[in-house]
């Protein structure tokens, strides 16, 4: 009977050690979240409770497991689990906590940056960064539980003297990933594309949503999602929109009569701009562009804070302009000259 007492015993004061701690360090991380509404820091570092009651746990099984007793017949095994169980909540733990640290840092620089580009770029570069950090921890936990393997140890002189070998072997064959990772680190640091950016890629105009190590996802207007490999923005050109500020200038064209009042028509044109609130005030004008044997072109210029209030602008433009033609001045819409054909001879 002493033999299941006491591993349950042990078990179960793990069990409510961990509880208590957890809960207990929830609770001093909600008090210091509500004295320093300032900082998202400790808000954040509740997400790392689990972990920490994971290590915590572990760690106590593992000091205990001996002495109580726990599966004698297993004592190794046992113990190889929890070394194991170990290293990736350790891995976990450290993990959550960069994570909260650098994103509440980000929250807090975003709060107080004036430059929304600044922000974006930041933002861009944040990603990535932890993106690669983690993967780093990732790598780091897995090789450190592989070596908990006698086997992996003993292996490892051999791994060491090739691995110039392994090495050149793996750059050949993962040559385009290992590409499109240094191409996620020259986005990150070279501030050529950010997350928020409108792009157009393709012949896709869209704004920038996820950038990983290996791709970037632009979701269009029309929610649809487009997954490259960020190489593609490091070696192929694309527009960016976005770059030296949102502010966008756009025309509107209308094939017209010879006839159309022009005049008149450009005077509209500034009485409807200043009822559309996408307007921003910097240019709204118009001018005859070109002429055909039937139509002449007309170009309205006019200009927006940003993309998407810009085509919202263009088609207000146009559809109202079209409508004031029709009613006031049906002559400047063009028409279709027929005559019967001469007879013939």
């Amino acid at each position: 009977m002493e033999n299941v007492l006491r591993p349950a015993t042990v078990v179960c004061a793990v069990l409510i050690l961990t509880l208590l701690a957890g809960r207990l360090l929830d609770l001093l991380l909600r008090q210091a979240d509500a004295r320093h509404p300032e900082t998202p820091l400790w808000g954040l570092l509740r997400r790392c409770v689990v972990p920490f009651r994971l290590v915590l746990a572990t760690a106590a099984l593992q000091a205990g497991y001996r002495p109580a007793h726990l599966l004698p017949g297993h004592a190794a095994a046992v113990g190889h689990v929890l070394t194991l169980v170990q290293i990736a909540s350790t891995s976990w733990l450290l993990v959550g906590i960069a994570t909260a640290v650098v994103d509440s840092a980000y929250t807090r620089y975003a709060a107080s940056a004036p430059d929304e580009a600044r922000v974006r770029r930041v933002r861009t570069q944040v990603t990535l960064i932890q993106r690669a950090l983690t993967a780093v921890a990732v790598v780091v936990a897995a090789a450190a539980m592989l070596l908990t393997f006698p086997a992996m140890r003993a292996v490892g002189a051999s791994v060491l003297a090739s691995a110039g070998v392994l090495g050149i072997v793996a750059g050949i064959a993962a040559q385009a990933s290992l590409g499109n990772l240094f191409a996620g680190l020259q986005i990150a640091f070279g501030d050529t594309v950010r997350i928020g950016d409108t792009v157009v890629v393709d012949k896709e105009w869209g704004e920038v949503e996820e950038i990983t190590l290996t791709s970037l996802v632009v979701r269009t207007w029309d929610e649809r999602r487009i997954t490259m490999p960020v190489s593609y923005f490091t070696s192929k050109p694309y527009e960016n929109w976005s770059r030296g500020g949102a502010q966008m200038t756009g025309t509107v064209f209308l094939h017209l009569d010879h006839s159309a009042p022009i005049t008149l028509i450009r005077a509209k044109l500034a009485e409807l701009l200043r009822d559309i609130p996408e307007w921003d005030g910097r240019t709204g004008s118009l001018a005859v562009t070109d002429t055909t044997p039937n139509t002449i072109v007309i170009r309205a210029v006019v200009t927006a804070k940003d993309s998407g209030d810009l085509w919202t602008l263009r088609c207000a433009v146009r559809e109202q302009l079209i409508t004031w033609l029709a009613a006031e001045h049906p002559y400047a819409l063009p028409r279709v000259a027929t005559a019967e054909a001469p007879p013939r001879a």
